[in-house]
């Protein structure tokens, strides 16, 4: 068995390396289109390299902390040790899979929208390569770390060390990344479009490099750190309660994981080969489905005839899958530019800001709940057919074909890229009709990347919550003792909290860029294109700010768990991961397809519904578009990497907080 997922990491790199190469033989373009991409590649390097410095120093202290605190004297091996260490390479691997993502994502934008020359079918083939390598390098590097530290040590405990190490490089990756690309999105639309009635990515406003870098940083590298703490927080919570249960139930999560790269693999080849048509989006879901089915036939055959498990569980895998695909079909009928919703929202834009906002929020209310009774059909059913380990199995089937649909996300800032590059590198109309037909799409597969990642926390943070009950030894929490009424209540309150301060984060962050661009365009030989505006400060001043801003939301995940455990005690601990855990379900979903059918229906009236661009219903819709950017970008998809890295910074230090647990309530 271990030889089936040696063999998908080797075809996985095989594919990645083939990517990678093809895609830098394409060629470039040249003049304006190679300027513009030179500065968005070292706007976009620039800013990883300071973020991972703060990242890198953050990581060196708690591995010190967790060297310190864990080592245990009476055992023959240094657990502290082992903890470090699987914490340095969880966070190593996490920012190695961003920057590298990113890398490929900004040398493949210019190609992209020098393709798009061609035509539809090779601008979409160089893009959406582009978003594989991303899919690939997050699956590769997650399975292969999990693969290698479980077989070297055989202990799950030291998985939840790289899970922390994940999760921490995570979620800075994900606030910073997405504080830097609203920040200067809402400067770049709140100044341009509706203050001077500019286009968007035109190259006279200081802040649209700064918008195309961060589309880099924060839907590419942090996009790929959060869904490589995603895959492999599912692996760990299966391995964890596998491991109760009996080797083979153990080893089958990475099982699954490897067949779901090859299907991937196999699900690549059959979109790229496919004619491309006006229908992308069904291509795309297409692809998907065979990737998922390819993986329930492969995994399926495994499971039952030569590991000897169970048949109901495979059915909790096939309910995993299907809920997977499911949720992204939802959160496509919610925002999808052609859908009812977006067109709803789109004629409530007509009578103003007010109906827009009030319009758009109440469809991202309206849209948790039919995702929500998905997600809990999926937790009932995966009980019924396996348990608590059916339901851990059914979290890594929803993210065993990340290969592939993270793919179909990671290609959507390349395009977005591309045509910015295209429209201030003034090339033809039909180039940027090829690319902005494209970027549609990626906003449509976009929205139903971050569905998918909403939906697998919930589940994979439910098995993490048993994992920690067990280790804890605690079988039944009485949610009436004033102890866990305190922890659900402030595990409710937190997601709201986070969301506050990063919302918040964005707004400080765009005020600054948007004095600063307010102040460029008072050069009048800006605006008549006789002076290139200042890119570069716009980038510093978003960068300074998205890394100050990034430190205290994400300090809160790491914080309130021990407080909570060592101030109150464990069943407050585990009532307040499971408050956290519902409202941080239910919000992000809210915030994510709120912020999805805001900017579909800007897309739609900017095509000519409604008046068109410059109309009275297109500003009320850029506004709302504006208030949707960090709710979609930042605080929304941030909020399942929070629930998710609380428990496991609980399961770490979870030796600790029974021994000394409770302090507040002892001293009283």
């Amino acid at each position: 068995m271990q030889m089936l997922i040696i063999a998908s990491l080797i075809f996985g790199l095989i594919l990645l390396i083939a990517l990678v190469s093809n895609i830098l033989k394409k060629s470039p373009g040249s003049g304006k289109m190679l300027e513009i991409h030179e500065k968005i590649k070292l706007g976009a390097k620039t800013f990883l390299k300071k973020e991972y410095s703060k990242i890198i120093m953050f990581v060196f202290v708690v591995g010190l902390i967790l060297y310190f605190a864990l080592d245990n004297k009476n055992t023959p091996q240094n657990e502290g040790l082992l903890y470090m260490i699987a914490f340095f390479l969880g966070a190593i691997f996490s920012m190695f899979a961003g920057w590298f993502g990113m890398s490929i994502a900004t040398s493949a934008n210019v190609r992209t929208a020098n393709a798009a020359k061609n035509g539809l079918k090779e601008a979409f083939n160089v893009a959406f390569s582009s978003g594989i390598v991303m899919g690939l390098t997050t699956t590769i590097l997650g399975l292969l770390g999990v693969f290698i530290l479980y077989s070297w040590f055989n202990d799950v405990s030291i998985l939840f060390g790289f899970g922390l190490g994940a999760s921490s490089v995570a979620l800075f990756a994900r606030v910073g990344g997405g504080i830097f690309t609203k920040a200067a999105d809402l400067a770049a639309d709140l100044v341009g479009k509706f203050e001077y009635s500019i286009s968007e990515d035109d190259p006279r406003n200081p802040a649209v490099i700064a918008d195309n870098v961060g589309d880099n940083v924060g839907d590419v590298a942090g996009m790929g750190a959060d869904l490589f703490e995603s895959y492999v927080g599912s692996l760990i919570a299966a391995i964890s309660i596998g491991i109760t249960l009996g080797v083979n139930q153990a080893l089958f999560p990475l099982i699954l994981a490897a067949m779901g790269l090859l299907s991937s693999i196999v699900a690549y080849l059959f979109v790229r080969g496919k004619r491309v048509s006006s229908n992308l989006f069904g291509g795309l879901i297409g692809g998907l489905i065979i990737a998922n089915l390819l993986t329930l036939i492969g995994s399926g055959y495994v499971f039952i005839s030569l590991m000897h498990l169970p048949l109901n569980t495979f059915f909790a895998i096939l309910v995993g899958s299907l809920v997977g695909v499911l949720i992204g079909i939802m959160t496509h009928h919610y925002t999808s530019e052609t859908g009812k919703y977006t067109r709803a929202l789109a004629k409530a834009s007509s009578d103003g800001v007010a109906n827009n906002i009030l319009s758009g929020f109440a469809i991202g209310m309206r849209s948790t709940v039919f995702s929500i009774v998905l997600i809990s059909s999926a937790i009932i059913l995966a009980f019924i057919f396996g348990g608590i380990y059916g339901i851990a199995l059914a979290g890594v089937a929803m993210l065993s074909t990340l290969a592939f649909s993270l793919g179909i996300d990671a290609y959507g800032p390349v395009v977005d890229n591309a045509g910015g590059i295209a429209n201030m590198a003034k090339l033809p109309e039909s180039v940027r009709e090829v690319t902005d037909e494209l970027d549609a799409l990626g906003n449509t597969t976009a929205a139903i990347g971050k569905g998918f990642a909403i939906g697998s926390a919930a589940l994979t943070s439910l098995a993490l919550l048993n994992a920690l009950a067990n280790v804890m030894n605690v079988s039944v929490v009485n949610l009436i003792h004033a102890k866990a009424i305190i922890g659900l209540l402030i595990g409710a309150s937190l997601p709201f909290l986070f969301s506050s301060l990063t919302i918040q984060s964005v707004d400080r962050a765009a005020q600054e860029l948007i004095e600063e661009v307010r102040r460029q365009f008072k050069d009048k030989a800006i605006l008549e294109l006789k002076k290139e505006p200042d890119y570069a400060r716009v980038i510093e001043i978003a960068t300074e700010k998205a890394i100050r801003e990034m430190m205290t939301p994400s300090f809160i995940a790491v914080i309130m768990p021990l407080l909570m455990g060592f101030l109150v005690g464990v069943d407050a601990l585990i009532a307040m991961l499971a408050g956290a855990l519902v409202t941080g379900v239910m919000l992000g979903l809210t915030l994510s397809n709120a912020g999805g059918v805001w900017d579909n229906a800007k897309k739609l009236i900017e095509s000519g519904h409604l008046g068109g661009k410059n109309s009275f219903a297109h500003k009320a819709s850029v506004i709302g578009d504006t208030v949707g950017d960090p709710f979609k970008d930042t605080s929304g998809p941030s909020l399942n990497i929070l629930i998710k890295l609380m428990t496991i910074v609980s399961l770490v230090f979870a030796p600790l907080i029974v021994k000394y647990g409770g302090i507040l309530f002892n001293f009283l």
